[in-house]
């Protein structure tokens, strides 16, 4: 039967929106979940000295280390790339942890980071050296700190406290990718600030279908 122009338009309005759709939703479902790379981080020291908490929040977690005037960049990066994007969603947070001896120098930092910012959500933690390490460590992670105790990557971690990161990512040996590399601004534009979109994507669509199988009983 041949088909008319007419009868193909139409056909073509109806079928080719159906076809977007169903490709935009295998999407979502295929990217809603974002690795978990580490369960269940130990953050015990950090949180029951420090007043901070880690539980039903989305934490970016990073070291200034102890030369925080030389390493102020990337801090810069990660304020104007990822905090100014997320600090408006009630449980985002970062988490900036420097050893105790450096206060001034993270004083000064959070100072001029907040010259243009709204700073309640960075929190800026002095811990001791061995503290640190510790806290490097729990992360179970192939990263490390350097000799002054900072590092260029922030890690992301989920309200249950895990580590999220990739575990595909074409640029890192066997495709994990632990952290985010703040010294990178094409890093945080293209990565990290989509992974912390599909982790709220997730949250969100958690608390939809929580809310419908309530609807239901």
């Amino acid at each position: 039967m041949k088909i008319s122009k007419k009868q193909f338009v139409l056909t073509a309005l109806f079928v080719f929106p159906l076809l977007f759709f169903l490709i935009l939703s295998t999407g979502i479902n295929n990217f809603s979940k974002l690795p978990t790379l580490t369960k269940n981080v130990i953050l015990d020291e950090l949180e029951s000295n420090h007043s901070i908490s880690f539980k039903d929040h989305i934490s970016v977690l990073c070291f200034l280390g102890d030369n925080i005037e030389q390493k102020k960049g990337g801090f810069f990066n990660l304020n104007q790339k990822i905090y100014k994007e997320f600090y408006g969603y009630r449980p985002f947070q970062i988490i900036a942890v420097y050893p105790k001896e450096y206060q001034n120098d993270a004083i000064n930092l959070k100072s001029k980071l907040g010259a243009f910012t709204d700073m309640s959500k960075w929190k800026f933690i002095s811990m001791d050296t061995n503290e640190i390490r510790l806290l490097h460590k729990n992360l179970q992670i192939n990263d490390s700190l350097d000799t002054s105790l900072y590092s260029k990557k922030a890690y992301l971690l989920d309200k249950e406290l895990n580590l999220r990161g990739r575990n595909n990512d074409k640029d890192y040996d066997n495709g994990i990718m632990f952290g985010y590399n703040i010294e990178s601004v094409a890093e945080l534009n293209n990565k990290m600030e989509d992974d912390i979109k599909v982790l709220l994507y997730e949250y969100r669509a958690a608390f939809k279908n929580k809310n419908k199988a309530s609807r239901k009983n």
